[in-house]
């Protein structure tokens, strides 16, 4: 009678095994498609200024990605949505002649944008030293709202730093993103997951 139970026994254990396996594999999948929808949803409304958070620029002009983030950033300016656009981002490295917000605050004002509403900050090296430095201008300014402009499968991390940091934010992904094979939305995607987990956990190691 025994002998034949076992195999039953080995059977149902190795089912929970199974089942115990795909746990991780679902929390995964979950917490990518939380990151896809976050950056489909566009969650533009009037605040008090747009933030721009910063890419790679080549000396004097802007990445294609850092276009992209640019040309949305004025364009909910020209909608009237905000009267001041921060431009983040620092110098590059290979002595860069202009940080990256400068190369954008240029870009800005050849398509019209008037010199007064754009603010710059030009010392943060990554997405959290750009929306801690947008945070500390909007301070100095008395600016108390924001939309954060960046591209789509970012917009989930910049919102959660936002918070962090105490801004009062939503965001406007870019409608267009130069992310555009397969190959790289899914490298994109895979580092947005992994950065997901490394600041949950941060932020345990925190309280």
């Amino acid at each position: 009678m025994s002998a034949r139970r076992s195999p039953r026994r080995r059977g149902g254990v190795l089912r929970w095994l199974g089942w115990l396996l795909l746990l991780p594999v679902a929390w995964v999948v979950g917490v990518a498609s939380y990151i896809v929808l976050v950056g489909g949803r566009d969650q533009a409304a009037p605040a008090d200024t747009i933030i721009v958070l910063g890419a790679a620029a080549y000396d004097a002009r802007p990445s294609p990605v850092f276009e992209q983030r640019i040309l949305h950033g004025i364009d909910l300016y020209q909608r009237g949505l905000a009267k001041r656009i921060i431009f983040t981002g620092g110098y590059g490295g290979g002595g860069a002649r202009f940080s990256e917000s400068q190369v954008a605050r240029r870009y800005a004002l050849r398509q019209g944008v008037p010199a007064k509403a754009i603010l710059i900050e030009s010392v943060s090296r990554n997405t959290q030293e750009n929306l801690q430095q947008a945070n500390r201008v909007m301070h100095r300014q008395g600016l108390r709202s924001a939309i954060i402009v960046s591209d789509p499968l970012h917009m989930s991390r910049a919102l959660r730093i936002s918070r962090d940091v105490g801004i009062n934010a939503v965001g406007s992904p870019t409608p267009t993103t130069r992310f555009r094979s397969l190959t790289t939305r899914w490298r994109f995607l895979a580092n947005e997951v992994y950065f997901f987990h490394r600041d949950a956990i941060a932020r345990l190691r925190r309280v």
